[in-house]
């Protein structure tokens, strides 16, 4: 089927799932209201299709919604259509998977239509950390709606979509030329998305390979037979250690890697990975993009989006009891403007997440980490069940220089002498060797060694359980 074409609601499901695997629920269900001359109006299925089948002989509910029907407006019994689909879903534990093509709420049904996002907003915080929930946006996904996509666990656009909660031309300095505030790569780049396709198919593929990877539901352990050699040295050459989205790619069981808001902060990486067939939650900041035509250098350092990108990570895997492996190699914190007013928070939250998650978590040291952020990214202090440093990594409470300047202030006069004092406090102080003799660090491995020993740990910790205070939830 061609990539470019725009699919019809029906086709958009036979793209998704297995063949001859769809089965229709609520075919017959159409409109009750007659005002405003809707009783002359035709609306198929109420302008939605819904039902279920599989992918990949994994049970999902699906609706598609028809914008050749009323524009796809959602109404009442549209609206019942989906809840009725997750009332299935929460019975069975399977994903809901909604495909978005609406014009927005029906105008002619007011009330009724009004209260229908009511009941779909509780519908979605009930399944929430129990099914995976998946939406894919091939038209307009406006007002609450937009709320509605934003409200499940994954988001994926076309590139030619539009997402919005405010209609884009009610909003000053919109410009579809310069800045399109409803466009796919403008919802992608502010991580409202996590994944944004050049044509519909490329769109329901992602979709297909979220549900191969992810558990059917928040019981699940999605393990499957592993084909590749659990003992495959790792290459990890400087380049993929810089880049921790080429690393977990060498890491993972053949090379798969799925990676989640990969233009959103891509100072920070998350995605899943398969080890020993399991699947793993993947989080690593990068210093180095290498998967572009110009390869782009950030710092090792956490800024404000990276660290909500792996909070928002890791309390979707510690949901779904996904074990978690990060590789961390920061070594302070963003020091731009616009980070300051926000980076305590955002590293507050992301501290938050990895302390409170039960799930197995692993933590790899691959080049310098630094003061409170390393203590905020997974850390063994934090909670890491095993960490692990590479051959040459450091552990510090900041650079070494620096600190022989504090330390040592008074002391040494000239650039050597200082030098040399950077260099002793560094083996002292600032070495993973000196981390490991007091028990921060688990083991001190070569990089050919990382999928091996990950792999191994996690295996031995899979029969983890892990307590915490009785209370509702917590408040960062």
């Amino acid at each position: 089927m061609s990539g470019t074409a725009k699919l019809s609601a029906k086709d958009r499901i036979y793209t998704l799932l297995d063949d001859n695997s769809f089965v229709e629920i609520g075919a017959l269900v159409t409109k009750r209201n007659t005002d405003f001359n809707m009783q002359q109006m035709s609306a198929p299925g109420d302008g939605i299709v819904t039902g279920y089948g599989v992918i990949n002989d994994n049970l999902v509910y699906v609706y598609s919604q028809d914008a050749s029907a009323l524009n796809g407006t959602i109404g009442e019994m549209h609206a019942k259509k989906i809840i009725n689909l997750y009332r299935l879903a929460m019975k069975t534990g399977a994903p809901v998977i909604g495909l978005i093509d609406c014009a927005g709420i029906r105008l002619q049904e007011a009330s009724d239509a009004l209260a229908s996002f009511g009941r779909l907003f509780k519908a979605e915080t009930m399944a929430s950390g129990v099914i995976p929930q998946i939406t894919a946006v091939f038209g307009e996904c406006g007002g609450g709606l937009a709320v509605l996509a934003e409200m499940s666990d994954f988001v994926v656009m076309s590139k030619d979509a539009k997402l919005f909660v405010t209609a884009p031309n009610a909003i000053a300095g919109n410009n579809e030329g310069k800045l399109d505030t409803a466009s796919a790569s403008y919802m992608a780049a502010s991580g409202a998305v996590d994944y944004v396709g050049e044509d519909e198919v490329a769109v329901l593929n992602k979709v297909r390979d979220l549900v191969d990877i992810l558990p059917v539901n928040n019981e699940d352990e999605c393990i499957m037979e592993c084909t590749d050699d659990l003992n495959r040295a790792t290459a990890l050459y400087d380049d993929e250690v810089a880049d921790a989205a080429a690393a977990f790619t060498d890491l993972s069981d053949n090379g798969s890697f799925v990676e989640i808001k990969a233009g959103y902060a891509p100072e920070m990486v998350t995605g899943f990975i398969k080890l020993n067939g399991a699947t793993v939650g993947a989080v690593g900041n990068r210093t180095l993009l290498t998967n572009g035509k110009d390869k782009k250098k950030f710092d090792a350092v956490l800024t404000s989006a990276g660290c909500y990108k792996a909070a928002a990570f890791v309390n979707y895997c510690d949901a779904f009891g996904i074990p978690v492996l990060t590789l961390s190699n920061v070594a302070g914190y963003s020091k731009s403007a616009s980070d300051a007013k926000s980076i305590a928070t955002a590293s507050a939250k992301m501290a938050f997440a990895f302390a409170g998650a039960t799930v197995p978590k692993i933590n790899v040291v691959t080049g310098k980490s630094y003061g409170t952020a390393y203590a905020a990214f997974n850390s063994k202090t934090l909670g890491a069940d095993m960490e692990f440093a590479l051959e040459g990594a450091e552990i510090g409470t900041m650079d070494a220089k620096l600190a022989a300047q504090i330390v040592y202030a008074g002391e040494v006069n000239t650039e050597e002498a200082l030098n040399a004092k950077a260099e002793e406090y560094r083996k002292e102080a600032n070495s993973a060797e000196n981390a490991a003799k007091r028990g921060y660090v688990d083991s001190i491995i070569s990089a050919s060694e990382v999928r091996a020993q990950v792999i191994y740990a996690f295996e031995m910790l899979s029969t983890k359980k892990e307590l915490r205070p009785a209370k509702k939830h917590g408040t960062v």
